[in-house]
């Protein structure tokens, strides 16, 4: 390989760069190359709709996939769970680095814990699967909460609370970590009651399929066991035809016996936003060996959820 320097695209948001910048470091161990990062402005980062009308599929990957088809950068970093679950022939995820913590969390006034705040608290969230979630756990526990929808980055987010114009919002706890700001989250949010989107606090790194030096060189940075909780929840989330805008909720986690990971558990939710109905499984079985076991998991789950009449929770997204 020679020793130009490659070119990384990514978003230009905080978080977006300071999850680059994490890998940029990686891919210098590995190549003994230096890596630039290429800003690129996607749309989902210009446009003011909320995510759920815009589509939410593909907003914030489109751009950064046509600088790859058109060579502009050598490769890109992702956050697995804005990419549609289709993958294009021309580009491949190389490497699917070790997770982050998956959970959502919530930076709240007072440090108050969700189970701490009080009736009619207002509850900021963007998201269709956050809301439908805590909708259904207020409902469970006879809270009154409302979510408030909202969008932006951290800053803004959090900025909402500390105006007292909401009282908590969600975030997504490996974001915070990402940027350094962990310290603020006032709880984190237990997968029994908020199941995380497929693929949360996962990157992807992308680059095209027929560089096949730089695939090599990408894929040692790839976590199996990442990967394959990944390709499960993505699987699911593909077989229930829900684009990154529905309220579907999805975690596969490892269960281990000491140091050995003997079985992987895959759970699911979907459920109508307020709340009111929902749909939640799970299932266990031997740690996928390989990509196709993973994908067929997750369509299995995804079998018995639409079984048990998740397609009509999904609103008109659902076909």
């Amino acid at each position: 390989m020679t020793n130009t320097a490659l070119r990384l695209g990514t978003r230009r948001s905080k978080l977006a760069m300071a999850q680059s910048g994490q890998v940029a470091e990686a891919v210098r161990r590995v190549t003994g190359r230096p890596v630039e990062l290429v800003e690129i402005t996607t749309y989902g980062d210009v446009s003011r709709e909320q995510l759920a009308q815009i589509g939410g599929t593909g907003v914030f990957v489109t751009a950064l996939r046509d600088a790859l088809l058109k060579g502009e950068v050598d490769f890109a970093v992702h956050s697995l769970k804005d990419l549609p679950t289709t993958q294009p022939d021309e580009l491949v995820v190389a490497a699917v680095p070790v997770r982050e913590d998956p959970r959502d969390v919530i930076v709240a006034r007072d440090a108050l814990k969700l189970t701490d705040l009080s009736s009619g608290a207002r509850i900021g969230t963007g998201s269709p699967r956050r809301t439908a979630q805590l909708n259904a756990y207020a409902r469970g526990h006879g809270l009154d909460i409302s979510t408030v929808p909202i969008r932006g980055n951290v800053d803004t987010r959090i900025g909402y609370v500390r105006s007292g114009e909401l009282d908590a919002v969600v975030l997504a706890a490996a974001g915070l970590n990402r940027i350094g700001r962990g310290d603020e989250v006032t709880d984190f949010l237990s997968v029994d009651t908020v199941l995380p989107a497929p693929g949360q606090g996962a990157l992807a790194i992308e680059c095209a399929a027929g560089n096949a030096d730089l695939v090599a060189a990408l894929a040692e940075l790839d976590d199996p066991f990442t990967r394959v909780a990944v390709t499960a929840e993505r699987s699911l989330l593909a077989a229930l035809e829900a684009g990154c805008s529905a309220p579907v909720g999805a975690l596969a986690d490892l269960l281990a016996d000491g140091q050995i990971v003997k079985e992987m558990r895959l759970r699911a939710v979907v459920g109508t936003t307020d709340g009111t109905r929902t749909v939640q499984l799970s299932t266990t079985g031997p740690v996928p060996e390989t990509h196709d076991r993973a994908t067929a998991l997750g369509r299995e789950l995804a079998a018995e959820m639409l079984a048990q009449g998740a397609a009509g929770l999904m609103g008109e997204r659902a076909h």
